[in-house]
């Protein structure tokens, strides 16, 4: 098989794959908290293959969630979730809700993680807490600081049909504050902080399901994430139309020119083939 043929079938399988995502992104332009993925290409002797992909890191716009208890993130991060075995699972699809049991939750079913806070709105560091000062400015310089998260739950009382027994709803604040409301809302206290984080390269966590994503080596470990939290609203996919409608007509021209060469390589092989034979 001669090298023009061999750069011609790796370039036309190349194409379709590029092809593939590319509907894959158009399919899910409308679906919360997608990411766009891309194609990176290495070329060589043999022709164009597709190296590596990645997912587009910018942020989505927003659109109005199911409920309150859905969360919008502005800025970079991740929010962070566990698993029943309590691996950290990152996402920036915030459609979370509280279960029957008072346990805020992914879509997935993974329990959404929150600081514990004093009477304060002070994060808790086991028995100490940590300034609201020092978290912004570390977080700000993407650094990590080494806090425990926990599930954040909002179980309602049997007895008394209030929060946690002693409140009679609750808000989300923009940092994230979940505060229970007592006395008709005369009464507000902080209760936990939804838990955000951040990678010096997000590009490099690995999907393990659409929209969630864990650490890599390649990623980095986690950092305090930064950026307002949004109740009530939900992300959506990042995908950029026009940009993935003009990968596609670059992508059909090169499967025609592809194709083109694949089949002007197969005739001059069959016809050398027929040459030797006769």
């Amino acid at each position: 098989m001669n090298d023009s043929y061999t750069t011609a079938l790796n370039t036309q399988k190349s194409t379709q794959n590029w092809m593939d995502v590319i509907a894959h992104n158009m399919t899910n332009i409308y679906t919360p908290g997608f990411r766009e993925q891309q194609v990176n290409f290495k070329t060589f002797l043999g022709g164009a293959i597709a190296d590596d992909y990645d997912k587009k890191t910018g942020q989505g716009k927003s659109t109005p969630g199911t409920s309150n208890d859905n969360l919008f993130l502005e800025g970079k991060g991740f929010f962070l979730t566990k698993t029943v075995e309590g691996k950290s699972v990152y996402t920036r699809l915030g459609e979370f809700t509280f279960d029957g049991e008072g346990v805020y939750r992914a879509k997935n079913g993974n329990t959404v993680q929150g600081y514990i806070l004093n009477d304060k709105g002070e994060i808790m560091q086991g028995t100490k807490s940590v300034s609201q000062d020092l978290y912004e400015q570390t977080a700000l310089k993407g650094g990590s600081l080494d806090i425990p998260t926990t599930n954040i739950k909002m179980w309602i009382d049997p007895a008394n049909g209030k929060y946690l027994g002693k409140y009679d709803d609750y808000e989300i604040k923009e940092d994230g504050t979940i505060y229970g409301k007592a006395d008709g809302g005369k009464r507000t206290v902080p209760l936990y902080r939804v838990t955000t984080r951040n990678f010096h390269n997000a590009a490099a966590l690995y999907e393990i399901k659409e929209g969630y994503f864990i650490e890599t080596e390649a990623s980095g470990k986690p950092l305090l994430g930064v950026g307002q939290i949004r109740s009530g609203l939900l992300e959506m996919s990042n995908a950029d139309f026009k940009g993935n409608i003009s990968y596609f007509q670059m992508a059909k021209l090169q499967m025609e020119i592809s194709n083109k060469l694949v089949s002007t390589n197969k005739e001059l092989l069959e016809e050398a083939l027929r040459l030797v034979g006769s």
